[in-house]
């Protein structure tokens, strides 16, 4: 019986400043997503810590996979990224890679605004804000869709919240949402920003998860997968529905210990590594 042909996997986890956690447990991402590449032997998995050599993997890679809370592409980077998804790479965005640069405001400083750059309009998706860690319900807008196959039509998650604006929503199949009418961060909490352009018409509905094509490749973002160790973390608390106290747990791994969330990350590698778009 013949072998699958390998493929090439370049992924990159990281914080910033460079080498830094910047309050997330970048080795247990990092573990985890490797394990699930692991899984298929036909991988071959190629491992950095941000964007800087960006131009020296892509080209012999199929897939991208991005989990990282505060490295982004500079416009060169994101040049190369774009011209590789138009030629037929695939990138699954996962996370903070929707944020980016952020730059203090106001006479204090205290306050830390995010800064829209190339790399989100190629991702389609811009980082506001997020509450604290929350429970809440997912919505499966199509089960059919070779990203979503196995999912119930809702599941429930501990996790941050995204706030995330979508760049360009004609080109974006929405596949997963929540419903959240008012961002209930309380004052001086996460990011500041103009107008909650992350909420939908209806008023209710916000985005989690999509895919958009980008040439003859394309291009899936999933916010979900906040996780931290006790040496990592920097949330100061929590809602009150994760613990009534507003603790933080010191170990926390939320959608990453759930089903439905493996089961997206497998559905994304199986996609990448050349399902249809």
């Amino acid at each position: 019986m013949s072998q699958p042909k390998p493929i090439r996997v370049h992924v990159i986890t990281g914080g910033f400043p460079p080498g830094s956690a910047a309050g997330h447990d970048m080795d247990y991402a990092r573990l985890r997503i490797l394990q699930l590449l692991y899984e298929r032997p036909h991988v071959l998995a190629t491992v950095t810590n941000d964007f800087t050599d960006i131009a020296k993997w892509l080209p012999a890679s199929r897939l991208l996979i991005t989990y990282v809370a505060g490295p982004y592409p500079s416009e060169e980077q994101n040049q190369v990224i774009r011209q590789w998804l138009e030629a037929g790479g695939r990138w699954l965005a996962l996370h903070g890679t929707s944020g980016g640069k952020a730059v203090p405001v106001g006479e204090q400083r205290s306050a830390r605004k995010m800064v829209k750059t190339s790399h989100h309009a190629t991702l389609g998706a811009f980082f506001l804000n997020h509450p604290p860690l929350r429970k809440f319900r997912v919505h499966v807008t199509d089960r059919e869709h070779v990203l979503t196959k196995g999912l119930p039509a809702s599941f429930e998650v501990i996790d941050e919240l995204y706030l995330i604006e979508l760049q360009e929503p004609a080109t974006c199949q929405v596949l997963l949402t929540t419903e959240l009418a008012t961002d209930p961060s309380p004052p001086g909490f996460g990011f500041v920003y103009d107008k909650d352009t992350a909420l939908l018409p209806d008023g209710k509905t916000r985005v989690l998860g999509y895919i958009r094509e980008v040439g003859k490749g394309g291009v899936v973002y999933i916010a979900l997968g906040h996780c931290h160790s006790p040496t990592t973390t920097v949330q100061p608390f929590v809602d009150p529905g994760v613990d009534i106290a507003g603790s933080t747990p010191t170990l926390f791994r939320g959608a990453w210990e759930t089903e439905p969330f493996e089961r997206l990350l497998r559905n994304g590698i199986t996609w990448g590594s050349g399902g249809e778009l």
